[in-house]
Protein backbone atom coordinates (compact mmCIF):
# COMPACT_ATOMS: atom_id res chain seq x y z
CA UNK A 1 0.00 0.00 0.00
CA UNK A 2 3.28 2.56 1.07
CA UNK A 3 4.51 1.80 -1.90
CA UNK A 4 1.19 2.72 -4.35
CA UNK A 5 0.65 5.83 -1.87
CA UNK A 6 4.60 7.17 -2.81
CA UNK A 7 4.25 6.27 -6.31
CA UNK A 8 1.61 8.56 -6.59
CA UNK A 9 2.84 11.26 -4.33
CA UNK A 10 6.07 11.17 -6.71
CA UNK A 11 4.26 10.86 -9.94
CA UNK A 12 1.85 14.04 -9.28
CA UNK A 13 3.94 16.01 -7.03
CA UNK A 14 7.57 15.33 -6.53
CA UNK A 15 8.34 14.21 -9.93
CA UNK A 16 8.04 17.71 -11.11
CA UNK A 17 9.87 19.45 -8.46
CA UNK A 18 12.95 16.57 -8.75
CA UNK A 19 12.70 17.62 -12.35
CA UNK A 20 12.85 21.35 -11.68
CA UNK A 21 16.14 20.89 -9.47
CA UNK A 22 17.64 18.94 -11.92
CA UNK A 23 17.18 21.40 -14.24
CA UNK A 24 18.68 24.16 -12.41
CA UNK A 25 21.82 22.03 -11.89
CA UNK A 26 22.42 21.03 -14.66
CA UNK A 27 20.92 23.73 -17.09
CA UNK A 28 19.55 20.39 -19.09
CA UNK A 29 15.79 19.03 -19.59
CA UNK A 30 15.39 15.88 -18.82
CA UNK A 31 15.09 14.63 -22.07
CA UNK A 32 18.40 16.22 -22.74
CA UNK A 33 19.68 14.28 -19.54
CA UNK A 34 18.36 10.92 -20.67
CA UNK A 35 19.61 11.45 -24.32
CA UNK A 36 23.12 12.96 -22.97
CA UNK A 37 23.80 10.23 -20.24
CA UNK A 38 22.36 6.94 -21.62
CA UNK A 39 24.64 4.89 -23.65
CA UNK A 40 22.87 3.92 -27.55
CA UNK A 41 20.20 1.43 -27.41
CA UNK A 42 17.83 0.50 -25.62
CA UNK A 43 18.51 1.97 -22.48
CA UNK A 44 18.53 5.26 -24.29
CA UNK A 45 15.22 4.67 -26.37
CA UNK A 46 13.02 2.88 -23.36
CA UNK A 47 14.02 6.00 -21.23
CA UNK A 48 12.51 8.57 -23.68
CA UNK A 49 9.48 6.52 -24.61
CA UNK A 50 7.52 8.06 -21.67
CA UNK A 51 8.39 11.31 -23.16
CA UNK A 52 7.61 10.23 -27.06
CA UNK A 53 5.21 10.43 -28.87
CA UNK A 54 4.71 7.87 -32.10
CA UNK A 55 5.72 9.53 -35.30
CA UNK A 56 5.93 8.51 -38.70
CA UNK A 57 9.31 7.82 -40.51
CA UNK A 58 8.55 11.00 -42.26
CA UNK A 59 7.32 13.67 -39.46
CA UNK A 60 10.46 12.50 -37.70
CA UNK A 61 12.79 15.33 -38.24
CA UNK A 62 9.89 17.93 -38.16
CA UNK A 63 9.11 16.36 -34.16
CA UNK A 64 12.93 16.92 -33.57
CA UNK A 65 13.11 20.50 -34.42
CA UNK A 66 9.51 20.82 -32.52
CA UNK A 67 11.09 19.54 -29.05
CA UNK A 68 14.04 21.57 -29.52
CA UNK A 69 12.27 24.49 -29.85
CA UNK A 70 9.74 23.69 -27.29
CA UNK A 71 12.40 22.65 -24.76
CA UNK A 72 14.29 25.74 -25.97
CA UNK A 73 17.40 23.58 -27.02
CA UNK A 74 20.17 25.36 -29.21
CA UNK A 75 21.07 23.79 -32.25
CA UNK A 76 24.68 23.84 -31.74
CA UNK A 77 23.51 20.67 -29.18
CA UNK A 78 24.04 18.08 -32.50
CA UNK A 79 24.76 15.16 -30.25
CA UNK A 80 21.01 16.00 -28.97
CA UNK A 81 19.53 16.07 -31.95
CA UNK A 82 21.20 12.86 -33.36
CA UNK A 83 20.16 11.14 -30.61
CA UNK A 84 16.59 12.02 -30.28
CA UNK A 85 16.66 11.41 -34.08
CA UNK A 86 17.93 7.70 -33.78
CA UNK A 87 15.24 7.17 -31.06
CA UNK A 88 12.30 8.23 -32.26
CA UNK A 89 13.11 5.99 -35.12
CA UNK A 90 13.93 3.24 -33.25
CA UNK A 91 10.50 3.40 -31.51
CA UNK A 92 8.59 4.51 -35.09
CA UNK A 93 10.16 1.66 -36.70
CA UNK A 94 9.54 -1.34 -33.97
CA UNK A 95 5.65 -0.05 -34.70
CA UNK A 96 5.71 -0.45 -38.29
CA UNK A 97 7.87 -3.50 -37.94
CA UNK A 98 5.10 -5.24 -35.85
CA UNK A 99 2.92 -4.00 -38.63
CA UNK A 100 4.56 -5.50 -41.20
CA UNK A 101 4.94 -9.02 -39.57
CA UNK A 102 1.68 -8.99 -39.05
CA UNK A 103 0.31 -8.28 -42.37
CA UNK A 104 2.96 -11.03 -43.43
CA UNK A 105 1.13 -13.41 -40.95
CA UNK A 106 -2.77 -12.66 -42.43
CA UNK A 107 -1.68 -13.63 -46.06
CA UNK A 108 -3.19 -17.35 -45.82
CA UNK A 109 -0.80 -20.01 -48.11
CA UNK A 110 -2.34 -20.14 -51.23
CA UNK A 111 -1.49 -22.94 -53.40
CA UNK A 112 -3.07 -21.44 -56.12
CA UNK A 113 -0.26 -18.55 -55.70
CA UNK A 114 2.86 -19.35 -57.97
CA UNK A 115 4.68 -17.12 -55.51
CA UNK A 116 3.91 -19.13 -52.34
CA UNK A 117 4.57 -22.62 -54.32
CA UNK A 118 8.36 -21.59 -55.13
CA UNK A 119 9.19 -21.01 -51.67
CA UNK A 120 7.54 -23.91 -50.97
CA UNK A 121 9.29 -25.68 -53.48
CA UNK A 122 12.78 -23.65 -52.35
CA UNK A 123 12.44 -24.52 -48.80
CA UNK A 124 12.47 -28.63 -50.11
CA UNK A 125 15.49 -27.13 -52.10
CA UNK A 126 17.37 -26.39 -49.40
CA UNK A 127 16.85 -28.70 -46.93
CA UNK A 128 16.42 -32.07 -49.28
CA UNK A 129 19.66 -31.05 -51.93
CA UNK A 130 19.98 -34.45 -53.25
CA UNK A 131 16.51 -35.82 -52.98
CA UNK A 132 14.15 -34.87 -55.56
CA UNK A 133 10.41 -34.21 -54.69
CA UNK A 134 8.43 -36.54 -56.74
CA UNK A 135 4.99 -35.26 -56.20
CA UNK A 136 3.56 -32.18 -55.06
CA UNK A 137 1.33 -33.64 -52.67
CA UNK A 138 3.86 -36.27 -51.36
CA UNK A 139 4.56 -38.13 -47.56
CA UNK A 140 7.97 -36.64 -48.38
CA UNK A 141 6.87 -33.82 -46.80
CA UNK A 142 7.35 -35.70 -43.26
CA UNK A 143 10.91 -35.86 -43.89
CA UNK A 144 11.42 -32.35 -43.21
CA UNK A 145 8.78 -32.41 -40.59
CA UNK A 146 5.77 -31.73 -42.00
CA UNK A 147 2.40 -33.06 -40.72
CA UNK A 148 1.07 -34.76 -43.80
CA UNK A 149 1.10 -34.67 -47.55
CA UNK A 150 0.38 -31.35 -48.15
CA UNK A 151 2.45 -28.60 -46.01
CA UNK A 152 -0.25 -25.80 -46.86
CA UNK A 153 -2.55 -26.91 -44.17
CA UNK A 154 0.58 -26.64 -41.57
CA UNK A 155 0.44 -22.86 -42.59
CA UNK A 156 -2.86 -21.91 -41.07
CA UNK A 157 -1.82 -19.96 -37.53
CA UNK A 158 1.06 -18.00 -39.07
CA UNK A 159 -0.17 -17.99 -42.67
CA UNK A 160 2.64 -16.94 -44.85
CA UNK A 161 4.91 -16.10 -42.10
CA UNK A 162 5.49 -19.34 -41.00
CA UNK A 163 6.48 -20.17 -44.42
CA UNK A 164 9.02 -17.35 -45.17
CA UNK A 165 11.06 -17.96 -42.06
CA UNK A 166 11.56 -21.17 -42.38
CA UNK A 167 13.10 -20.27 -45.74
CA UNK A 168 14.89 -17.51 -44.01
CA UNK A 169 16.64 -19.50 -41.62
CA UNK A 170 17.26 -22.70 -44.51
CA UNK A 171 18.98 -19.70 -47.20
CA UNK A 172 20.98 -18.22 -44.76
CA UNK A 173 21.95 -20.80 -42.19
CA UNK A 174 21.98 -23.55 -44.99
CA UNK A 175 24.40 -25.62 -42.79
CA UNK A 176 22.75 -24.93 -39.56
CA UNK A 177 19.35 -25.71 -41.42
CA UNK A 178 20.33 -29.06 -42.51
CA UNK A 179 22.05 -30.32 -39.13
CA UNK A 180 19.22 -29.31 -37.22
CA UNK A 181 17.11 -31.19 -39.86
CA UNK A 182 19.46 -34.21 -39.30
CA UNK A 183 19.23 -33.88 -35.50
CA UNK A 184 15.54 -33.74 -35.27
CA UNK A 185 15.28 -37.62 -36.76
CA UNK A 186 16.88 -38.77 -33.67
CA UNK A 187 15.29 -42.20 -32.94
CA UNK A 188 14.70 -40.71 -29.10
CA UNK A 189 14.88 -37.20 -29.06
CA UNK A 190 13.54 -36.30 -32.59
CA UNK A 191 10.63 -33.63 -33.25
CA UNK A 192 9.21 -32.65 -36.25
CA UNK A 193 11.38 -30.13 -38.17
CA UNK A 194 9.28 -27.76 -39.82
CA UNK A 195 6.44 -28.37 -36.97
CA UNK A 196 8.24 -26.49 -34.49
CA UNK A 197 10.34 -24.17 -36.81
CA UNK A 198 5.97 -22.57 -37.43
CA UNK A 199 6.08 -22.90 -33.92
CA UNK A 200 8.61 -20.74 -32.80
CA UNK A 201 7.64 -18.58 -35.50
CA UNK A 202 4.54 -17.69 -33.56
CA UNK A 203 7.03 -17.32 -30.09
CA UNK A 204 9.00 -14.64 -32.22
CA UNK A 205 5.61 -12.82 -33.32
CA UNK A 206 3.94 -12.73 -29.93
CA UNK A 207 6.98 -11.64 -28.23
CA UNK A 208 6.99 -9.06 -30.70
CA UNK A 209 3.53 -8.08 -30.25
CA UNK A 210 3.78 -7.42 -26.78
CA UNK A 211 6.77 -5.14 -26.65
CA UNK A 212 9.16 -7.78 -25.25
CA UNK A 213 11.48 -7.80 -28.34
CA UNK A 214 12.06 -3.78 -27.88
CA UNK A 215 15.66 -4.04 -25.71
CA UNK A 216 17.07 -6.53 -28.15
CA UNK A 217 16.06 -4.50 -31.85
CA UNK A 218 17.15 -1.08 -30.14
CA UNK A 219 20.37 -2.40 -29.58
CA UNK A 220 20.56 -4.42 -32.67
CA UNK A 221 19.62 -1.45 -35.35
CA UNK A 222 20.59 2.44 -34.50
CA UNK A 223 17.50 3.25 -36.46
CA UNK A 224 14.34 1.63 -38.21
CA UNK A 225 13.99 -1.90 -37.46
CA UNK A 226 13.19 -4.29 -40.31
CA UNK A 227 11.70 -7.25 -41.36
CA UNK A 228 15.24 -9.01 -41.78
CA UNK A 229 16.03 -8.01 -38.09
CA UNK A 230 12.79 -10.17 -37.17
CA UNK A 231 13.80 -12.85 -39.29
CA UNK A 232 17.78 -13.27 -37.34
CA UNK A 233 15.95 -13.31 -34.47
CA UNK A 234 13.80 -16.35 -35.53
CA UNK A 235 16.85 -17.69 -36.46
CA UNK A 236 18.38 -17.52 -33.16
CA UNK A 237 14.85 -19.04 -31.97
CA UNK A 238 15.50 -21.99 -34.27
CA UNK A 239 19.08 -22.38 -33.19
CA UNK A 240 18.58 -22.38 -29.57
CA UNK A 241 15.57 -24.03 -29.38
CA UNK A 242 17.25 -27.15 -30.75
CA UNK A 243 20.23 -27.16 -28.62
CA UNK A 244 17.75 -26.58 -25.25
CA UNK A 245 15.97 -29.90 -26.23
CA UNK A 246 18.64 -31.83 -26.76
CA UNK A 247 19.73 -30.56 -23.49
CA UNK A 248 16.60 -30.98 -21.74
CA UNK A 249 16.16 -34.36 -22.88
CA UNK A 250 11.96 -34.51 -22.84
CA UNK A 251 11.04 -37.96 -22.22
CA UNK A 252 8.54 -37.88 -25.20
CA UNK A 253 7.79 -35.71 -28.18
CA UNK A 254 4.57 -35.54 -26.14
CA UNK A 255 6.12 -33.18 -23.55
CA UNK A 256 6.73 -30.78 -25.84
CA UNK A 257 4.53 -27.90 -24.83
CA UNK A 258 5.98 -27.94 -21.65
CA UNK A 259 9.28 -27.91 -22.67
CA UNK A 260 8.40 -25.05 -25.39
CA UNK A 261 6.64 -23.05 -22.62
CA UNK A 262 10.17 -23.36 -20.61
CA UNK A 263 12.24 -22.29 -23.48
CA UNK A 264 9.81 -19.25 -24.07
CA UNK A 265 10.36 -18.20 -20.24
CA UNK A 266 14.30 -18.25 -20.76
CA UNK A 267 13.88 -16.37 -24.03
CA UNK A 268 11.74 -13.84 -21.88
CA UNK A 269 14.01 -13.37 -19.11
CA UNK A 270 17.46 -12.65 -21.54
CA UNK A 271 14.94 -9.85 -23.14
CA UNK A 272 14.48 -8.22 -19.76
CA UNK A 273 18.35 -7.46 -20.05
CA UNK A 274 18.28 -3.77 -21.64
CA UNK A 275 21.68 -4.69 -23.49
CA UNK A 276 20.53 -7.72 -24.41
CA UNK A 277 20.98 -8.33 -28.46
CA UNK A 278 20.09 -12.37 -29.27
CA UNK A 279 21.92 -12.93 -32.66
CA UNK A 280 23.09 -16.40 -33.64
CA UNK A 281 26.45 -13.62 -34.42
CA UNK A 282 26.82 -13.83 -30.69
Amino acid sequence: MWVRVWGLLYSSYFRFWVKWILRLLTGKCELQRVLGGAEAGARRTLGILRNAVYVEEAEVDKCVREVMREKSIEQKDTGFQTNLRVSLLQISGYKKLYLDVENLRKVPYDSENEEHEEQLIELWNLLMPHENLKARISKQWCDIGFQGDDPKTDFRGMGLLGLVNLVYFSKHYTDEARQILSRSNHPKLGYSYAIVGINLTEMAYSLLKNGALKSHLYNVVSGLPQMEHFHQFYCYLVYEFDKFWFEEEPESIMHFNRYREKFHEKIKRLLLDCKVILTLQN
